[in-house]
């Protein structure tokens, strides 16, 4: 029943998807452009050539014969390497061909290209006007402006009318130059210069949207024909991207590449002007010309016409992307069958999500099957991509995790208090590990545990490495004052940390305790731990118990409230739902493990840093289970301050690498008794935890080494490849976090905001954490500072404010240097800004426990409306007479 409700759900969903598709799916049909193109600027240079590689017979006749169908003329741009093979080859399809030379700094190749392209007009009668210089003046005039220098456009005015005279007197087929229309306006003399006008019109470069395109080349078109009436114009450039980013509201797509040019072109028939569409082929060498430059033509690479040029133009690869998405959808949403007691609520959540993750892939890929990628490029694409997958996954997990918590079925494995009394009542033995602790903090430690509602347990105190007789002494007669089921152990030297103290406190354990409970030394337990606990152990296949942590010093200021409100996530959320599929974490306090299952598992490890954690595992592993409860039976003290916060995390971070490491053969088939879900559990969190920080900071690095190109070159990435996942995955953890902490946490909004930034602060330390797990094997054991009100004396945010300085700069960089209005890059600034809150938050965790804003009595304080209330100036002070007593001469 359970399947086909999940079947139903999926299925919806997939419909749902699909009809979202055809529903958006676009189709225009633009004028028709029945009577061909009248000329096409033609560049036959190989899909896998540049420029600079001379161009065979080859190549430029298959080309030819890929635009003879359409046009009658075309229009070449230079007479050397190759080019000059151009008009004898067009004869041979009936083609005419304005044939250009090609103007450059360069004297010497001006030479040759002016002498081959007289030279050609002499021999071949096809060649029916010659155009010297190609934007000549415009380029020469931005270079001058990029570089910062004085441009004399009258002297290059003059030096390209001389060339222009010297091949009228050698030829008979007209001459002119092409240049962009502004050029001709500012420059009558070259319009006398020439026998007619080669104008370049490109909406698309001032910004002008497609829908206006063809209406702003007309009045400029019309502009020229009223300044010089009676002279010969032909718009021998206009055209449209079909890709790329950009420009103002000038957006490239293949869909506004066919309808502009198509309505050009029957505009332009009907009003008779003469023109040149640019261009026939995509050049993906033209990186120079910013991220549109390669997608020019009406025929892509592989010469392959982009659009028709009669009846309805559809967005290409429709069906290509449509079937992709469903397949990645359909894939994505096969775990919803594995999930116990999946609501259809939860299902579909799962399943729309899966479907989102489906079109997002499928635009990926038909990113870049549709596009041109140099190596440089390539690699970037990859890497972007491959970063980019464990993130989305990452929010993909979110978002079921808030499915189930939402509308899924309530904890079936939680324990809870109030269950049947034991049968019998084993000896358990409690073990307290401790290292340089205050005796103070221990003793109340020790005196909670007295008070245990539990007739037959013992506690085993492990001091180790504590050679200050002040600090053990004091907890050595505590123990004695406390009677014989106090066990006082010392040992200086001793090896394998925490885990070596646990040892040391098994071989003092009495040999008929069956149940060995761990507590830190600095927390208080309720009296009913055991009795509400112990019970769970009368499953003989229950080989561990779990409390979750909490703190009793988390009113001591700001910073330590959110603080404990941050922890307190993973242990009413996480540690909730991992307990459904027998997959908890174990931490090393308040938790109750079988003695034999101990034994099974090997003891307690110290080739990790994260005994606790690995002991559970092994445990896992072994075929034992392990229960929890969100009850809280003990409370600890918080970190000292933020330093100490990050060092704890850095450990346990840490561990966790050494952990995975260590156990990844249990993950494989065979490897372990761990079921599926068990190992999806963990799988999953460490991805969440370790991958999502780890990506996290290299993401944002990246994107600062890749910031300067965008800012300063435009070289941007596309947002749906490379940028809305960030922004996205951004959104899902805080919305993840402001819903279940409300729902699972009970916390006021504030205070949910305040677990985020806590969270988020820690980014850094995790990403470095798990770079040291890669690259460094066995760091000490670093105890967390605790019970203290003092802070590190050094500033512990340091290099997360680098870091977030760096990003907020770049984002304001690209913010202020994005003249055109580039989407892209208008996305990327945002994401910037997004990638620097992490570090941001972590500069401010740590200013603000340095300052009174980290005193709950600075907020009563602002909050009151006696603190803006004006005070009445007091009066002198009373004189000598009747007493205050006697409510006489008093001043109020």
């Amino acid at each position: 029943m359970r399947n086909a409700l999940v079947a139903v759900v999926v299925a919806i969903a997939t419909a749902l998807h699909a009809a979202a598709w055809f529903t958006l799916h676009e189709s225009i049909s633009p004028p028709n452009a029945t009577g061909g193109v009248a000329s096409f600027s033609f560049s036959p240079v190989s899909p896998n050539g540049d420029a600079s590689s001379p161009v065979t017979a080859r190549q430029i006749e298959n080309d030819l014969a890929t635009i003879a169908p359409y046009t009658q003329h075309i229009r070449t741009y230079s007479a050397t390497n190759g080019l000059e093979q151009v008009p004898a080859l067009a004869s041979k399809y009936g083609l005419r061909v304005s044939q250009g030379i090609w103007i450059n700094d360069w004297e010497e190749q001006n030479e040759r290209e002016i002498e081959s392209g007289i030279a050609l007009a002499k021999q071949y009668r096809n060649i029916d006007s010659l155009i010297v210089g190609n934007e000549t003046i415009f380029r020469v005039q931005a270079l001058a402006a990029r570089a910062g220098k004085p441009f004399d456009s009258n002297a290059a005015v003059k030096d390209l009318i001389a060339k222009i005279q010297r091949v009228k007197r050698s030829t008979s087929v007209p001459v002119t130059t092409a240049e962009v229309y502004n050029v001709w306006l500012e420059h009558p003399e070259l319009v006398s210069a020439v026998d007619y006008l080669a104008v370049h019109i490109l909406p698309f470069w001032e910004g002008v949207p497609g829908s206006a395109a063809v209406d702003h080349t007309i009045g400029a078109y019309e502009k020229l024909r009223q300044t010089y009436p009676g002279k010969r114009i032909v718009i021998a450039e206009f055209g449209w991207p079909s890709a790329g980013l950009n420009r103002k509201d000038a957006v490239p797509s293949p869909l506004t590449q066919a309808e502009v040019i198509r309505d050009f072109i029957a505009r332009a028939d009907a009003m008779g002007i003469d023109y040149s569409i640019v261009e026939a082929f995509d050049q993906p060498w033209k990186i120079d010309e910013g991220s549109v430059g390669p997608y020019w033509g009406v025929f892509d690479a592989d010469r392959h016409p982009k659009f028709a040029f009669t009846g309805q133009v559809e967005t290409p690869n429709f069906l290509f992307k449509v079937l992709t998405a469903l397949a990645i959808g359909l894939l994505l949403s096969i775990p919803i069958f594995a999930i116990p007691r999946v609501t259809g609520a939860q299902a579909a959540v799962i399943a729309i999500t899966a479907n989102v993750i489906g079109a997002w892939s499928a635009n990926v890929v038909d990113y870049w099957v549709t596009h041109y990628f140099v190596l440089g490029s390539q690699i970037a694409m990859f890497l972007g991509a491959g970063l980019l997958v464990p993130l989305v996954m990452i929010m993909k997990q979110r978002i079921e995790e808030l499915a189930a918590i939402l509308f899924g079925t309530k904890p079936a494995r939680l324990l809870v208090r109030g269950g049947a009394s034991p049968e019998r009542q084993p000896l358990v033995s409690i073990h307290i590990p401790a290292c340089r602790e205050p005796p103070e903090m221990l003793r109340q430690t020790l005196d909670s545990v007295a008070k245990l509602d539990w007739p037959n347990f013992e506690c085993v105190v492990v001091i180790n490495n504590t050679p200050d007789p002040a600090m053990w002494e004091p907890i050595e007669d505590h123990c004695r004052l406390l009677g014989e089921r106090f066990k006082f152990v010392r040992a200086d030297r001793l090896q394998g940390f925490k885990a070596g103290a646990l040892r040391l406190a098994l071989e003092h354990t009495a040999p008929e305790a069956e149940i060995i409970g761990v507590l830190d030394a600095d927390y208080v337990v309720r009296p009913d731990w055991l009795k509400d606990l112990v019970p769970a152990f009368a499953d003989p296949a229950v080989g561990l118990v779990q409390a979750p942590q909490d703190h009793r010093d988390c009113h001591r200021s700001i910073s330590q409230a959110v603080m404990n409100r941050e922890y307190a996530g993973f242990f009413d959320i996480g540690m909730v739902q991992r307990n459904e599929v027998n997959a908890i974490v174990t931490h090393g306090t308040m938790c109750l493990v079988r003695r034999t299952a101990l034994a099974d598992a090997g003891s307690w490890s110290s080739d990790t840093i994260v005994e606790d954690t690995d002991l559970g595992l092994s445990l896992l592993e072994r075929g034992w289970r392990a229960h929890y409860t969100n009850v809280r039976y003990g409370w600890g003290l918080l970190p000292n301050d933020f330093a100490a916060y990050k060092r704890q995390r850095h450990r346990w971070a840490y561990g966790g690498v050494q952990l995975i490491k260590k156990h990844w053969r249990a993950f494989l088939p065979g490897g372990s008794q761990l079921t599926a879900q068990q190992k999806a559990a963990f799988l999953v969190g460490w991805l969440t935890w370790l991958g999502a920080e780890s990506l996290g900071v290299l993401i944002a690095i990246l994107n600062l080494i890749w910031m300067p190109l965008v800012a300063f070159f435009g070289i941007a990435v596309p947002e749906e490849v490379m940028m809305l996942p960030v922004l996205a995955t951004f959104v899902v953890m805080l919305v993840h976090f402001m819903v279940l902490y409300r729902t699972r946490v009970q916390a006021p909004v504030f205070a949910s905001l305040g677990a985020a930034v806590s969270a988020m602060a820690l980014q850094l330390t995790v990403g470095r954490a798990v770079a040291d797990g890669v690259i460094r094997d066995k760091l000490p054991f670093v105890r967390t500072a605790k019970g203290s009100s003092r802070w590190s004396t050094r500033f512990p945010a340091l290099w997360e404010a680098v870091l977030g300085s760096l990003l907020v700069i770049g984002s304001l960089t690209l913010h202020y240097t994005n003249s055109q209005q580039v989407r892209e890059i208008s996305i990327f600034s945002a994401v910037l800004f997004v990638q620097s809150l992490p570090f941001v938050a972590a500069v401010a965790m740590a200013l603000i426990e340095r300052s009174p804003f980290n005193a709950f009595a600075t907020w009563r304080r602002l909050a009151s409306p006696s603190t803006y209330l004006p005070r009445l100036p007091r009066g002198p002070a009373p004189t000598a007479g009747p007493s205050a007593g006697d409510g006489i001469g008093i001043v109020p």
